[in-house]
């Protein structure tokens, strides 16, 4: 397979054209299409790149015109009247192979075309300027005119040389003659099936001498007729007589005009670049693609946060901090029966340090089949909706470069929350603050209580006890006793509420860290392959659109 190159720089006369610019876009989507659409619908294309840029640099300055037509069109004669020229007088002979012959108006540069068309030495004629006498506007400077084999031959190589040169004209003249103008051979293999190289066809009938004078115009207005049902409404269609010369000054002017506007060669290849791109554009297709929005990208984030089983692993991780501020804050006697209530990380079969291969236990059980199915399908969906419109080749492509299935990916969303730092297990300061004054109020309560269980005992003894007083008419050691219950279930209420905003807090910092983790695998591991595949349609699509125009 050859590799693409630019169409070069200097084309026709010297400045940089639309044909080139057709064909760098060709070329770009050519490019872009490997290994996306099928190489056999790209290899045509493949090929008149090459071939149209050797042609961009060989010659400008040329017309290739070929003569086409069936066994007793009289095409040879027309070739000898173009020519102005005997050929077989200066010892040409119409070659018994399947070779065309070939005359050039001006040796400079046409060799190298020739040459390029595999047309040998021996079947070349060089036809210098200062030999024409004809007027100017029937000059043909830049001609190369060349004969081709009979269409009708029953010499296969005839067949093939015939349609291997075709390619390579700028001007194609069908040469029909009165009695088969609507021959379907012709017409079904060659005229028809090149509809779109109307601009660069013209149709020659020859031999008109032998139409009664009366009837030419009708005939040519039918021979019209049939190029216009073929879709070929604009094609010009001459007279000639090759024999007599009717006709070939009208010819040679048509002929001359389409030289010195160096059109010909330009129409030809923009005819064969347009005709390739539409190849290509029917299976690749050239719509605008939907790419990812942002909300695409948060969708798939939260579809593998879910698949993750970041929101349960969360939700504990705040109940587990709400549990252990209580352990910490609490009232000793709800601390004491709280002990005996299950602490929901144990349920997610996190360690007490919640490290992180404990946490992707939790977050990724054994990456069971429905988990790596909807990781999977979150993935399939984005594909999906990035490739909208596209053609299946596109779609494919894209759906490919979003990567292997769900499995590997909850594997990397395993490994992702391995290595995510979640701080959430150190006690908060406070908390020790709160617990030191907790147990302050458990010594108050006990000292009090002792203090007054002392005094029941000496009441009835000779022992006395120093008198704290009394608040009104309570001990002062009861009222400590009933202030430090007091103060410790209020201060244990007042640190459950802190405990709930701390864990809140606890657990956002933790959804962060796990989302952004997540996030990073989606966008390396499906965001930017799609982006890439995208980027490479993106090309596709725009050297499709320069090379159709």
């Amino acid at each position: 397979m050859t590799t693409p190159v630019s169409a070069p720089e200097a084309v026709f006369a010297g400045s940089r054209n639309d044909v080139a610019h057709r064909l760098d876009g060709l070329i770009q989507a050519v490019s872009a299409g490997r290994g996306r659409i099928d190489d056999d619908i790209l290899a045509p294309a493949e090929m008149l790149s090459g071939r149209a840029t050797e042609r961009l640099t060989l010659s400008g300055e040329h017309t290739i015109v070929a003569l086409a037509g069936a066994t007793g069109s009289g095409k040879s004669s027309l070739f000898n009247s173009l020519t102005d020229l005997e050929l077989a007088g200066v010892g040409v002979r119409r070659p018994t192979t399947s070779w065309a012959l070939a005359c050039a108006w001006g040796p400079d540069g046409a060799q190298a075309l020739l040459e390029w068309m595999g047309i040998p030495p021996r079947h070349q004629v060089s036809r210098m300027s200062m030999l024409d006498q004809s007027a100017e506007d029937t000059k043909l400077d830049g001609l190369v005119l060349v004969d081709l084999p009979d269409h009708d031959s029953t010499e296969v190589s005839h067949h093939l040389e015939m349609d291997r040169l075709i390619t390579y004209a700028d001007l194609l003249v069908w040469v029909l003659d009165p009695q088969k103008y609507a021959d379907a051979a012709i017409h079904d293999r060659y005229i028809r099936p090149m509809a779109s190289y109307s601009d660069v066809t013209l149709v020659v009938l020859n031999q008109i001498d032998r139409i009664p004078f009366e009837e030419r115009e009708r005939t040519l207005d039918d021979v019209r007729r049939i190029l216009t049902d073929e879709g070929l409404p604009d094609v010009e269609v001459i007279g000639v007589s090759a024999t007599r010369g009717d006709g070939v000054e009208d010819l040679k002017r048509e002929l001359a005009a389409r030289i010195r506007a160096k059109s010909s060669a330009k129409s030809r290849l923009s005819s064969d670049i347009v005709a390739a791109a539409a190849v290509i554009e029917q299976v690749g297709g050239s719509s605008e693609p939907p790419g990812i929005s942002e909300a695409d990208r948060l969708a798939l984030d939260e579809a593998l946060v879910d698949c993750a089983g970041v929101p349960q692993l969360v939700e504990a991780i705040a109940a587990s901090n709400r549990r252990r501020a209580a352990l910490h804050t609490g009232w000793p006697v709800a601390r004491w029966l709280g002990r005996f209530r299950r602490d929901p990380l144990e349920d997610l079969q996190l360690d007490g340090g919640l490290s992180m291969s404990s946490m992707a236990r939790s977050a990724l059980p054994e990456a069971g089949s429905v988990q790596r199915a909807s990781a999977e399908l979150a993935v399939r969906d984005l594909a999906e909706q990035a490739s909208a419109g596209l053609e299946r080749p596109w779609r494919d492509a894209v759906r490919d470069a979003a990567g292997p299935r769900g499995e590997d990916i909850v594997d990397e969303l395993d490994a992702a929350i391995h290595a995510t730092s979640v701080d959430v297990a150190r006690p908060a300061l406070w908390w020790k603050v709160v617990h030191a004054v907790q147990l302050l109020g458990v010594l108050a309560i006990v000292g009090g209580l002792v203090w007054l269980a002392a005094q029941a005992i000496t009441h009835y003894s000779s022992v006395d006890l120093p008198d704290l007083g009394t608040v009104g008419p309570i001990p002062v050691a009861a009222v400590v006793v009933l202030g430090a219950i007091v103060a410790g279930l209020a201060l244990a209420a007042l640190s459950r509420t802190a405990a709930r905003i701390g864990g809140q807090r606890k657990a956002m910092r933790a959804d962060a860290a796990l989302r952004a983790a997540i996030a990073e695998v989606a966008a390396s591991r499906v965001i930017a392959p799609i982006e890439a595949e995208l980027d490479s349609y993106r090309s596709y699509r725009s050297g499709i659109l320069a090379a159709l125009g």
